[in-house]
């Protein structure tokens, strides 16, 4: 099989430099993800001041809810392609891609007609304010169009990373975050010929940055003819066939509710901070901007595990996984401390990026950054540690404990002790909820069944290539705890 540019594989050579050359394509993509969301804040804040920016705040929240009922399945089918690929079957790589973009279109449709219409009640249940209100719902009604190729964009990018190729993600990240940040100013206020939009002028730059950067990775997908293309008789794989789609959807399913426990909670911790005024929302709508930078080496460290954990569950080589897991725990603590400390160090003099003047609310986002940044070392482990046990498929202990440390924890303890802490209590909750997680997971990863596990093959095989993926984890073998 020829190798495409970018991909490398992820079943052989030494762990550490293999999982670091892997993750750092995928760290790079989620640097411009989170810079693209921190510009177009600051256009948000600078041009049009704190009711946008907390506008803002509650609406994303709802879009992240509305992607987590597709992300799921992505998350399922990209399991799938990494078994796959450590297999070295391509045309099953290219089934499960095919089953999950035609899934994917479907739903995501759906879910945006659904979110259109719902949002409106979801905004007064979130309990924003009501000069906030007109300026979240104006900017929703945009960004729901935006997400169908965003989304598509996603579940590509994610199948890329799962054959091994984190290069070409990078590639076209950059080119819609740019597309995104210059595109921003043009609408929102109106420069040469385009009509100033406010606020939804930056949901129109998003729609127009998710559009043409999907349509050029398309188009370089065939151009280098990827592994990730459809071609000829391949296109009927858009029509999933009974066997796949119950694999992804049964495995998928759970993953979806892991984002949905994330973003509801998200909602009630919203409900919470928005109680307490619009100087407070900015300011935690601030704060989490600097969280976002705090939590990216988790999350490409994570993804890069996954990937490289699947592809060797694939390969049966089962020594290889908790080796992988070991030099991703050793790369996630390094990361995500050295940023943690430097945020700690910088917050106040970046924060009035995203505020401005408003030196109350610059000093309630320092005080949430000093109380919950830290969290994030925990939440790598977690993240690390969860990444590997749903490479195998394993996908319900991991949503039991995040329900268990977003709702009776984290939640839990904010309603619990904000009368007597105040707001203190919203931001103390984090690291607590934090600390659960990776206790839980730990015990989880070490004495829990997931090894046991075993995903499905893609449907249409023979009843002996039924057994292939059961073989990729073969029972006669030892699989170490890692």
């Amino acid at each position: 099989m020829k190798p495409d540019a970018g991909r490398r594989d992820l079943t052989a050579g030494p762990i550490g430099k293999t999982l670091l050359l892997f993750a750092l394509p995928t760290l790079g993509s989620s640097v411009l993800q989170s810079l693209n969301g921190s510009i177009n804040a600051i256009w948000i804040g600078q041009f049009l001041g704190e009711r946008a920016l907390a506008a803002t705040t509650n609406a994303n929240i709802i879009m992240f809810l509305l992607v987590a009922a597709t992300f799921g399945f992505g998350m399922a089918a990209t399991i799938l392609i990494g078994q796959n690929m450590g297999r070295r079957d391509v045309d099953a790589v290219r089934r499960v891609l095919g089953s999950a973009l035609g899934l994917f279109a479907v739903i995501s449709t759906a879910t945006v007609v659904v979110g259109w219409l719902a949002a409106p009640t979801i905004l007064r249940a979130l309990a924003t304010p009501a000069e906030v209100y007109p300026l979240a719902l104006a900017y929703l009604r945009v960004i729901f169009v935006a997400m169908p190729p965003g989304f598509i964009s996603v579940l590509l990018t994610m199948a890329l990373r799962g054959v091994g190729d984190s290069v070409t993600p990078l590639k076209f990240m950059a080119l819609g975050s740019v597309l995104d940040v210059v595109l921003n100013p043009v609408f929102i206020l109106g420069l040469g010929p385009a009509p100033a939009l406010g606020i939804e002028g930056s949901a129109i730059a998003t729609l127009i940055a998710n559009m043409g950067s999907l349509l050029a990775l398309v188009t370089y997908c065939y151009a280098k003819d990827l592994v990730v293309r459809l071609r000829g008789a391949e296109w009927r794989y858009l029509i999933p066939t009974r066997t796949l789609l119950k694999t992804i959807v049964v495995k998928g399913f759970p993953m979806g509710l892991q984002m949905l426990v994330v973003s509801t909670s998200a909602l009630a911790m919203m409900g919470l901070v928005n109680r307490h005024g619009t100087a407070t929302t900015a300011a935690y709508g601030a704060a989490n901007q600097l969280w976002t930078y705090i939590q990216m080496p988790a999350m490409a460290v994570g993804a890069a595990v996954s990937a490289m954990a699947a592809q060797n569950i694939g390969a049966g080589q089962w020594d290889r996984v908790g080796k992988i897991t070991q030099a991703g725990l050793r790369m996630n603590l390094l990361l995500t401390g050295v940023l943690v400390l430097v945020v700690t160090l910088l917050d106040r003099h970046v924060l009035w990026l995203f505020l401005g003047s408003e030196t109350d609310a610059i000093g309630i986002a320092t005080r949430i950054n000093l109380i919950g940044g830290w969290s994030f070392i925990l939440f790598g482990v977690s993240m690390v540690l969860a990444a590997t046990v749903r490479a195998n498929g394993a996908v319900v202990g991991p949503l039991v404990i995040l329900a268990i440390s977003m709702f009776p924890v984290r939640f839990g303890l904010a309603n619990l002790f904000e009368p007597m802490l105040g707001s203190d209590a919203i931001w103390w909750s984090f690291p607590a909820g934090s600390l659960a997680s990776m206790v839980m997971t730990i015990g989880y990863y070490r004495y829990g069944g997931w090894r046991k596990v075993r995903m499905t093959a893609p449907a249409e095989r023979e009843a002996c290539e039924g057994q292939a993926l059961a073989e990729g984890q073969p029972t006669n073998k030892a699989m170490p705890v890692g």
